[in-house]
């Protein structure tokens, strides 16, 4: 059978291009389509050799600029550039979408399963965020203006696209709802898997209160909300690690008090060690699904997180202290709590370990066997 991947932007490591590098390891032959593609950054995780480039890609490569790769300078190309790939020569396409890529065009042949991390969140729930952060500058207003108006034509397209494929597997049941209200479709849900060398045994059972730091691993981006981890414990005077890259790097460290230390991109032995002696992994997102909670637990490190979305999927009272309010002052009072308490690892790393890569690769081929019948 002739498997090809799609996905709309390889050009940082999140927890979408972590799917979809296992899906790039079950079927080691598919080609991976995608929108852009930053060699620096993906390259050791998806070979150029095995990246089939858009039409944009040669616009990006011949920018000069540093941001030549920001997918906002080309989004209102996205729907005809994924509308032009050609895929008669395949079986089975499988795309993972978090925007553009469920609107690949096969029309039954071949198959189209579409595993989808959200609907685009800025074209929905989260478009008044995006404006009023447009609006700031002096061209503000006339930047929220083209945005305004390009959005609405993308929320046009995006929910007549959602009827594209033939199949959808939703990242989470928060996920599955958003497909359901935006899209009018029904999907099936398929957690994410944090990969296997998260559940190694480790020697840990009762959080030891010598650990000293707090710990947020995430890209770094403003819907993260890292900046309300960094308030708290500013306000606590508590040490904040902060491991993870991304365009909002600048502004977090301009609001970055002395306990606080960004260490930029750490692989899987690093952040192993960085969770394993973290006194707790802050979470304080709104997150489609979220793999950072469930690394941290498989490494017996408990999590504080804001209540809501994924994080209520995946963590419990005994190995979260949430918060509720999406506010600095809640998660200073909420680290209060989870600092008088005694922490067992136990739990988490037992419920780390429903979430294994081979559990998702069990679905995802059940999945492509009920398709291609």
């Amino acid at each position: 059978m002739k498997i090809a991947l799609v996905h709309e932007l390889l050009i940082m490591r999140g927890g979408a291009e972590k799917v979809l590098r296992i899906l790039a390891e079950m079927f080691p032959k598919a080609p991976i389509y995608t929108l852009l593609y930053d060699e620096k950054k993906l390259g050791n995780w998806f070979s150029r050799e095995r990246v089939r480039f858009s039409t944009l890609q040669k616009w990006a490569d011949l920018n000069p600029l540093p941001h030549r790769y920001n997918h906002h300078l080309y989004l209102r190309h996205f729907p005809q550039v994924v509308e032009a790939w050609d895929f008669s020569g395949f079986d089975l396409v499988i795309s993972s979408s978090s925007a553009f890529a469920h609107g690949i065009i096969t029309n039954g042949t071949p198959k189209h399963l579409c595993y989808v991390h959200s609907p685009a969140r800025y074209l929905w729930d989260r478009t008044h965020d995006v404006l009023d952060r447009a609006s700031e500058g002096m061209l503000g207003p006339l930047k929220r203006a083209h945005l305004s108006r390009t959005f609405h034509k993308l929320r046009t397209w995006d929910a007549e696209a959602a009827d594209r494929p033939d199949r959808l597997l939703a990242a989470s049941k928060t996920v599955q709802r958003r497909i359901e209200l935006y899209w009018q479709r029904k999907s099936t849900v398929i957690y994410p898997p944090i990969d296997d060398c998260w559940l190694q045994e480790h020697p840990h059972h009762q959080v030891p209160h010598s650990r000293e730091y707090y710990f947020v691993a995430s890209t770094l981006v403003p819907y993260k909300k890292i900046d309300l981890a960094i308030d708290a414990c500013n306000r606590r005077n508590a040490t904040l690690v902060i491991a993870g890259e991304g365009p909002d790097r600048k502004r977090l460290e301009r609001m970055a008090g002395p306990t606080v230390e960004f260490i930029g991109y750490k692989n899987e032995e690093g952040l192993r060690n960085l969770y394993t002696n973290a006194r707790a992994t802050i979470f304080p997102g709104d997150e489609d699904f979220g793999l950072v909670p469930l690394e941290s637990l498989a490494c017996g490190t408990p999590v504080i997180a804001y209540g809501s979305g994924g994080a209520l999927e995946t963590l419990s009272e005994d190995t979260a202290e949430f918060f509720t309010e999406r506010s600095a002052e809640a998660l200073t009072e909420a680290m209060g709590r989870f600092e008088r308490k005694k922490w067992d690892a136990e739990p988490g790393m037992t419920r780390a370990s429903g979430f294994s890569r081979s559990l998702f690769e069990q679905a995802i081929n059940r999945e492509i066997d009920t398709l291609m019948k």
